[in-house]
């Protein structure tokens, strides 16, 4: 989220719900060594500067495709795909105007690339689309579907949560069985529930090389691992693993298998299993955590020494501090109380567009909040959910952490503002701090407009920090 708001006191709690949607829903969208240095790539312009008179404090300096800075972000997410064929440029824009004719909602933003995921996933009229054209088209309609379910639940059919992610599974999974060499696929033991995993490699000679492990946050689907990891390793002749871990993919819409504050737990069975295959130097694993798993990486990187180097994209000690004050003061030490103050003062007081947003927020912690979402109702229970998130505060345990870690920031970061900065001084191991900004269209959390300098800025340095033997 972007904000808190300024002096509340005064504000009833309906005026300082209302102000939270544009905020909070942008948020769901949501050259180093390891010398102890600190860079920026570009300069950053004047804080009131923006490219296309996008209002500033929502997607300050960037195209304006939506006027809600929420959907603004997230078709910028899709917009950005282009680069490593997770999206065409021309469809995109193309669904943009058809929604902003319709009359921009979450109800025509599903229906709109809802549709354009089942047309790709149908063979184009008048052709028969050969191997190559129907892996890109597969993987095109996974970034679609995974825009659609985005904002399923605050839509007229919100029963079709899960519906909608198989359709982004299946044509995910459909993208993977069309790639050369397709990546292995495993159930990885965890709990009672296996995490699926892929691992993609170059080729299949079965040549020992470096891995990166990618994880995903809060709300990520695989498709978005593409962009940012596993195409980018492939190019430089490493291999890629992409997981669901708890609260994530099939784990949550599926499994229901919630989050977790020890995310080492995730990562170790995932470990093991690379170790143990003849095609991965063990000695140069890493890890990468995206969005919210800039918390979660590393975490587990403080436990799991097997890691090689860490990067964190962003750093993010508390992911709790990510809700606006409004949010978090609804929390107190007695489950009834908070349970009071959210189901008698504030839910009543919700405007539609900030319901979906909690909704969509707190479903990764709690089923119960998922289940209702998908009826249409907000979760009574807020206690349990907020525990789980403010469980995941790791600033206690990152001075465990000590391979070579690169932290990554964001000019305009409306998660965590601060708090990748605050994680970089908090480290004792090698490290390096990078800024990514306006000047080169960089902005924003995760840099949704610049994926490829992203993956530049991180595997330039994971080569640099974990040369080959």
């Amino acid at each position: 989220m972007t904000h808190e708001s300024q002096d509340a006191s005064h504000l009833s709690r309906r005026t300082a719900l209302a102000g939270l949607v544009g905020g909070a829903g942008v948020a769901l969208a949501t050259g180093c060594t390891s010398s102890n240095r600190t860079s920026t790539q570009g300069v950053a312009p004047s804080p009131t500067a923006s490219a296309t008179g996008s209002p500033v404090g929502a997607t300050p300096g960037v195209m304006t495709l939506f006027r809600d800075p929420a959907f603004n972000f997230s078709g910028l997410w899709a917009l950005g795909g282009a680069g490593f064929g997770g999206s065409e440029v021309g469809e995109v824009l193309t669904a943009v105007n058809t929604i902003n004719k319709a009359g921009l909602s979450s109800q025509t933003y599903v229906e709109t690339f809802k549709k354009l995921g089942d047309q790709l996933m149908r063979a184009p009229e008048g052709s028969k689309p050969d191997r190559q054209t129907r892996r890109l088209r597969a993987l095109r309609a996974a970034q679609y579907y995974a825009q659609a379910l985005f904002f399923v639940l605050g839509s007229d059919t919100p029963e079709s949560e899960e519906e909608l992610y198989r359709a982004g599974r299946g044509a995910w999974d459909k993208f993977c069985e069309l790639c050369d060499p397709a990546p292995v696929t495993a159930g990885i033991p965890y709990g009672k529930t296996p995490l699926p995993v892929w691992f993609f490699r170059p080729d299949d000679s079965g040549k020992q090389r470096p891995t990166v492990i990618l994880t995903n946050g809060s709300d990520g689907q695989n498709v978005d691992m593409w962009a940012y990891g596993v195409s980018a390793a492939l190019e430089r002749d490493w291999n890629a693993l992409v997981y669901d871990g708890p609260g994530q993919g099939q784990l949550l819409f599926v499994n229901r298998v919630v989050f977790t504050p020890r995310w080492e737990t995730v990562v170790t069975p995932l470990v093991d299993w690379l170790v143990a295959r003849s095609d991965v130097d063990a000695g140069r694993i890493a890890l990468t955590g995206l969005s919210m798993a800039g918390n979660l990486a590393p975490r587990a990187a403080a436990f799991e020494k097997r890691i090689a180097a860490l990067v964190a994209m962003p750093g993010c000690l508390e992911p709790w501090l990510g809700f606006p004050r409004e949010i978090r003061e609804i929390l107190t030490p007695n489950k009834e109380q908070t349970n009071n103050i959210w189901n008698k003062e504030v839910v009543p007081e919700l405007p539609a567009a900030a319901a979906a947003t909690m909704k969509k927020r707190f479903e990764p912690f709690s089923i119960p909040s998922m289940l209702a979402a998908r009826e249409g109702k907000v979760f009574t229970d807020f206690y349990t959910p907020a525990k789980s998130i403010e469980a995941l505060t790791i600033t206690s345990v990152v001075g465990r952490i000590t391979m070579p870690t690169l932290v990554l920031d964001y000019e305009y970061e409306q998660f965590y503002p601060g708090q990748p900065r605050t994680m970089f001084d908090k480290l004792t191991s090698p490290k390096d701090y990078v800024k990514l900004t306006a000047a080169t269209g960089a902005q924003l959390h995760c840099s949704p407009m610049a994926p490829q300098q992203h993956c530049n800025v991180v595997f330039d340095w994971l080569q640099e920090t974990l040369p080959g033997r």
